[in-house]
Parts: C-alpha cells; structure tokens; sequence
C-alpha cells in the first residue's frame, strides 16, 4: 500500500467535484478507460475503432501498440480519457512469452543465459519498429522461464517500455549459438493494467453498452469502465486543496502552500499524478525537488505542470 506525508491538514467541500465511482454513467464514460484483452488478428489501431463504434463515442486510444498476432492488455482510454492514456507509454511492462530454439540444447544452458539477460540489456529495434534503427539500452526487471519443453521456453519477463521480446528472443538464440525466435506472445501489464483484474472483451463491451442503451442498465457497464484515475494509479501522488485546483486547471505550476499529501517515493525529475481530495485526477506535473527539500520549502514553486486533465471551473477560482 502506498504510504503519503502529510504536508497540512485536509479540507474539502462536498459541493466541489465528484468521486470518480460516482460520475453520472455519461461522465463516466467520457471519462473512462477500459482493460481490454485484445484478441488475436486485428491491429490495435482497427481495435481501437472498434470500441469507439461500439460505444457511439468521438474519439478512443490506446496505451502502447501491440502487433496483430500478439494478444493481452491493451488499455484504451475514451474522449476526455485519451490524453490521460498516454500517461501509460513510459510505464513497464509484463508479458508472457513462448521462444522456440532452433536446436536442442541442455536446460543449464538455457538458464544460465536468461540469466544473463537481466537487468540493464543492449538492443536494436527490428525492421518494421516504428522507432529509428539504433542500438539503444533498455532494463529487464526480470525474466522467468516457466516451462521448457524440448525447443519450447515459455517465460514471462517485466521490462522497460520499449522492450522488444521479438529482438530478445532472437538475440538469447545468439547467445545459445541456436538461433531462436518468438513464436507467441501475450501482454499480462502495463503498468497498473493486468490481465488479473478487470480485464474485458469487445463482447463484455458490447453487452455492457447494450444493457444501459436499450435497457436502461448501467450497473454491468460500470464494471467495463474505470475512471481515468485508473491509469494514473502507477505513478507518485500529490494531493492538493480544493482551493488549488482551478489554478492547476489553468496551467499555473504547484507550490508547497496548495499541498496537503505526496507520495513518500517522490523523487526529483519523475513525473506525478496530482489529485484532488476526493481522488479526481487534475493534472500530471514534473518533480523539481527531491522529497526532502520539498518537505523543508516553506513556499515556492515544487512541481511543474506538465498536462491537465481536468476542465477549468470543476473547482470554484481562488486565485488571483
């Protein structure tokens, strides 16, 4: 559970905001992502168009691109949640993957060189990688074999976003003097995303959206839709006054006096999720400080506004 300093001491005003449980089921769609299991086939772009016609909504996107072949978490925010999805391109993934070897070789061996290529690895994006050809450095938080069945290593590895498994598997094929490559691949994260919780199908979505358009039911929609807040969940929190926030809404940076609890893992440089204290998402903002030297300023600016999510006039102005 995430432990928060309390930098003052909290107060709020029922009549400002809403909870992000309790949005009327139009503002909780506007403001909503979905932990979708994409299938097999289709791209993510045409998954993508297949939720906003499902949902008669203006726009959708989705948080990191998977292949066509490739299937697992795939979270897509709608209309007002698109920006806030973006949020979810630097943060790490999981998936489970299935390497086929091109020769026999001893399980020792095998495990001996996942074992090398842990922690911080070296790589080249493939061909059709939407990013420039250019040997580039990304960290393997872990990498487990789970099975070995003949040529077949089926493993699950947590890495940094933009990670490629494909290029992985090819270059542990190298280093076996094997050769290998990725035969199957499915996505179990990204960042606060899994495939343990709230993980839905388009036809969950379909049933859902028939249910409270037709019927009037919304209760079995409700469970398809997390609020926006859901995908800021990974990241440091800073929690501000009421009196703060329309000044945030507005662009305006965030001083120590509009703080009233901040995550204890902040450090300078990384980005945070600043909240209101009924736990709606405002805008994300770049650390200036390390938490000590936040927690000791009296007063001056501690966190640059990066995005707003929120709407001006959510909050009454208290500002000048």
């Amino acid at each position: 559970m995430e432990k928060f300093l309390i930098m003052s001491k909290s107060t709020t005003d029922s009549s400002f905001g809403v909870k992000p449980y309790e949005r009327p089921i139009e503002e909780h769609i506007d403001k909503g992502v979905i932990n979708l299991d994409k299938p097999s086939g289709p791209t993510s772009h045409e998954v993508d168009s297949w939720v906003r016609r499902i949902l008669k909504s203006e726009k959708t996107g989705h948080g990191g691109t998977l292949d066509p072949k490739v299937t697992g978490v795939l979270p897509i925010g709608i209309n007002n949640a698109t920006r806030v999805i973006q949020l979810l391109l630097p943060a790490p993934k999981e998936y489970v993957c299935l390497m086929r070897l091109h020769k026999d070789l001893s399980e020792d061996r095998i495990h001996d060189i996942f074992n090398e290529f842990q922690g911080k690895i070296f790589q080249t994006p493939p061909l059709r990688s939407a990013v420039k050809r250019e040997l580039r450095v990304r960290n393997v938080y872990y990498s487990n074999i789970l099975e070995i069945s003949g040529r077949d290593i089926l493993f699950k590895i947590g890495c940094e976003a933009g990670t490629y498994v494909r290029t992985y598997c090819h270059d542990i094929g190298e280093a076996l003097g094997t050769g290998a490559h990725m035969a199957e691949l499915r996505r179990t994260q990204v960042g606060p995303f899994n495939e343990n919780k709230d993980l839905i199908t388009l036809q969950d979505l379909t049933d859902g959206f028939y249910y409270w358009y037709e019927e009037g039911d919304e209760s079995y929609l409700r469970k398809c839709i997390l609020p926006m807040e859901t995908a800021a969940d990974f990241l440091p929190k800073v929690i501000i006054r009421d009196s703060a926030v329309d000044a945030i809404c507005h662009g305006a940076n965030l001083a120590t006096g509009g703080i009233l609890e901040l995550s204890e893992n902040i450090k300078k440089g990384e980005t945070v999720a600043i909240f209101t204290l009924k736990g709606e998402l405002v805008a994300s903002a770049e650390t200036l400080f390390n938490l000590e030297d936040i927690i000791g300023s009296s007063s001056g600016i501690v966190f640059d506004t990066k995005k707003v999510f929120m709407k001006p006039g959510t909050y009454p102005m208290m500002w000048k």
